[in-house]
């Protein structure tokens, strides 16, 4: 590959080979991205649906959408689906306003989290702990510059 070409397609790039491989690991074990995700944030334990919701912002938006730094919701983005699935499964319980992990959820997070470890040690091979780190910061520095960018493009002038 070009090492010539712009942040910008290397950031494609690895985002769409990371969603596509992210996609056929969580696939091969009857799980979707946005399912992973609400368990990820329930393991640190119960949450309501607007918390679940604000958490998972960037997975609940369309491919296409510009995903913001500080999440603000349309009202017809929601996880409800997902987390009515993931309580007909048995990996969520609900007293109707809060969802909790049950034994067979938190066994599900345990056992995926090591397979999703797996393949991001795969994904980071010869990328030192440093690096990852510099690369990480940069990125998030980067989003929040364009985000106040585009904040601003889409402000009206007085």
């Amino acid at each position: 590959m070009d090492t010539q070409q712009p942040i910008s397609y290397w950031v494609k790039v690895v985002d769409r080979i990371i969603d596509d491989l992210f996609a056929l690991t969580l696939e091969e074990h009857g799980i979707t991205r946005r399912q992973w995700q609400l368990l990820v944030v329930l393991v640190k334990g119960p949450a309501g649906i607007d918390r679940l919701d604000i958490e998972i912002a960037p997975f609940l938006l369309p491919k296409k959408a510009v995903a913001p730094i500080a999440p603000a919701l349309d009202p017809h983005t929601t996880s409800r689906e997902s987390l009515d699935e993931l309580v007909e499964s048995d990996w969520l319980t609900t007293d109707g306003s809060l969802f909790d992990l049950t034994e067979r959820g938190r066994g599900v997070v345990e056992r995926l989290a090591a397979v999703i470890a797996g393949e991001r040690t795969k994904a980071t091979a010869g990328v030192t702990d440093e690096q990852y780190r510099t690369t990480v910061t940069v990125l998030e520095t980067m989003a929040k510059n364009l985000h106040a960018q585009l904040q601003g493009a889409a402000s009206p002038t007085p």
